[in-house]
């Protein structure tokens, strides 16, 4: 079949329901088209590791981002876009269908990482999707122990929500301990202490190399020569960025496989336009760089949506990233890499705010249980200066 669209979204992410909205914010009437991988309507991720379990008042319909009701789109889901044609200006898909566009956005995000040999199945689950999640629900609804691979925010996330859930949880993660590459060890070691006081079987120190799996479960071989045996395994190792589709119709890719942007959010193709996790532009602040956080997805996907509709205006939004760990919460702005210099201060309620330096700078700062600090911390940021005291700066 054939469609043609004033606006036409790759992505039925977030990015893709935000910049939705956008194009409505300027252009009441024009067609808005989004074609997405997914089999369901665009959907809040972080809802997914957080708050569906771990709210039992918090329900799918209150997360629902009511995409098509709000701005009269048209979702064509289950399908790939394969090529876009952009002298003719349409996109092909997996399905057959062409698309014609006026102006189009990439918002195709990416997809998990996957361990090789260690294929998605019934006990195999890379986590990322409303689709995942509805499995994973039926998967552990007799509490079965569950291997989680991944100590970043996804690993974390999903293995403190299931066993606040009552699953037995082993997490499996590189590192001594869990989020030392991240934190100073003071927050490491917090962390590290929340999930063991919760139950959980934390495996520090190996990478999982394969495994199998069997009608009795999966079986995970380790890195340091262990193997760890487990019911099913929910592996969340973060994503590639889904850039293969703007390469292939020569627009500049990063060399991460993001798609290249200007400050408007624009390819070299004034017609085409990415946003989201697949994006890498010009923070105002930070620099260029490439955002997985949602923060930024619907920051930028509402930008985007403007743009495409005619707006003159730039992305210069910097986005901040949280997560919420049991009792536990954070929020941070730019790069926390615990290899780069630490400043603490400590706060009279118990929280702490991390300074990361970087040379003649501060690069990053971390908000552990500490509330109304984000706006600060962009500024301290923005003065790219190391300041003379750090007490009192938040």
């Amino acid at each position: 079949m054939s469609h043609d669209y004033d606006y036409l979204i790759i992505g039925g992410g977030m990015t893709a329901d935000t910049a939705a909205k956008g194009i409505r914010e300027i252009d009441a009437d024009g067609t808005i088209g989004i074609v997405g991988e997914e089999s369901t309507a665009p959907f809040p991720r972080p809802a997914l590791s957080k708050k569906l379990w771990t709210d039992d008042d918090f329900s799918e319909d209150d997360a629902a981002l009511d995409t098509v009701d709000e701005t009269g789109a048209t979702l064509h889901l289950g399908a790939r876009a394969d090529t876009i044609d952009r002298d003719a200006k349409s996109v092909t898909t997996s399905t057959g269908d062409t698309f014609g566009y006026r102006r189009l956005l990439l918002a195709t995000g990416g997809h998990p990482r996957q361990i090789p040999g260690l294929t998605p199945s019934d006990r195999v689950i890379y986590y990322r999707t409303l689709e995942h999640y509805h499995r994973l629900r039926a998967a552990v609804a007799d509490h079965p122990h569950v291997a989680v691979v991944g100590g970043g925010y996804i690993g974390t996330e999903i293995a403190a929500a299931l066993v606040q859930d009552g699953s037995t949880v082993t997490l499996i993660h590189p590192d001594d301990v869990l989020g030392s590459p991240t934190f100073p060890s003071v927050v490491a070691d917090e962390i590290q202490a929340m999930f063991t006081d919760a139950g959980v079987t934390v495996h520090g120190g190996a990478k999982v190399d394969g495994g199998s799996t069997s009608p009795d479960g999966v079986r995970l071989d380790l890195s340091d020569g262990t193997t760890v045996t487990a019911d099913l395994a929910v592996i969340g190792l973060g994503i590639e960025p889904a850039g293969v589709l703007a390469r292939r119709s020569g627009l500049e890719t990063s060399s991460d496989g993001g798609i290249v942007v200007d400050e408007r959010l624009t390819t070299a193709d004034p017609d085409v336009l990415a946003a989201g996790d697949v994006a890498e532009y010009p923070d105002h602040i930070l620099g260029r760089r490439r955002v997985e956080h949602v923060d930024n997805a619907n920051e930028m996907g509402a930008a985007a949506g403007r743009i495409l509709a005619g707006s003159d205006e730039v992305y210069d939004h910097t986005p901040m990233f949280y997560s919420d760990l049991f009792d536990a919460w954070y929020e941070a702005v730019g790069t926390l890499d615990a290899s780069l210099r630490t400043e603490v201060v400590d706060k009279e309620d118990g929280g702490k705010v991390v300074y990361y330096v970087d040379g003649d700078e501060v690069a990053g700062v971390l908000l552990w249980k500490v509330g109304d600090g984000v706006e600060p911390a962009k500024k301290v940021l923005a003065a790219h200066t190391v300041p003379d005291s750090f007490t009192d700066l938040i």
